[in-house]
């Protein structure tokens, strides 16, 4: 039983390659669960992955680059710097998410992390020592089956949310961690399995 998405290209992947979507089959191909180790990268994903909160993915892939434009190319240390003014025009911005404290959780997070850099050498560094080796793998037979958290999730979510940052409950750190590699998620039947 085929339980992924077949592309217009015939491969079989959790999500996307559809007609139409054939960039979100690509983020799928190159992006997803592909471990990440660099801080602007990690912070660029923290950001997003907060940003979808009630919405799908595919709407926030599709603003990118508009958050990208917003953000200063998500250089931690602008954003940390970016005042009141600067991001209460943001609201104005089609090319993002308008929801205020998602645009204002960027400058508070950034703060948090610089914090946490400075504290651990980078935030890659205390990211990754949440796990034993390497990332768990996971084979669900469909994306129904898919976990949505995990005891490594709270953990990292509580710390998070403790040290004052926004947006990073579980359920948006499980979809994080399975972004930038810390989990391999991929369905049984997908070509990356």
């Amino acid at each position: 039983m085929i339980m992924t998405i077949v592309g217009t290209d015939g491969k079989h992947r959790c999500f996307g390659g559809q007609a139409g979507k054939e960039f979100y089959g690509e983020y799928h191909d190159r992006e997803w669960g592909v471990p990440v180790h660099d801080d602007r990268l990690l912070f660029e994903n923290l950001i997003l992955e907060g940003a979808q909160a009630g919405l799908s993915w595919e709407t926030v892939l599709r603003k990118r680059d508009g958050y990208r434009t917003a953000f200063h190319d998500f250089d931690i240390g602008r954003c940390a710097a970016m005042g009141d003014a600067e991001l209460d025009a943001l609201r104005e911005e089609p090319a993002i998410i308008r929801n205020r404290l998602k645009i204002h959780s960027v400058r508070k997070n950034a703060l948090v992390f610089l914090e946490m850099q400075r504290e651990f050498g980078s935030f890659d560094a205390w990211l990754w020592d949440h796990l034993d080796g390497s990332p768990p793998v996971n084979r669900p037979l469909h994306f129904s089956d898919m976990a949505t958290t995990s005891p490594i999730s709270d953990a990292i979510s509580r710390t998070l949310k403790k040290r004052g940052m926004s947006f990073v409950g579980s359920t948006i750190i499980y979809a994080y961690m399975q972004a930038i590699g810390m989990t391999d998620d991929h369905l049984a039947d997908c070509w990356k399995a």
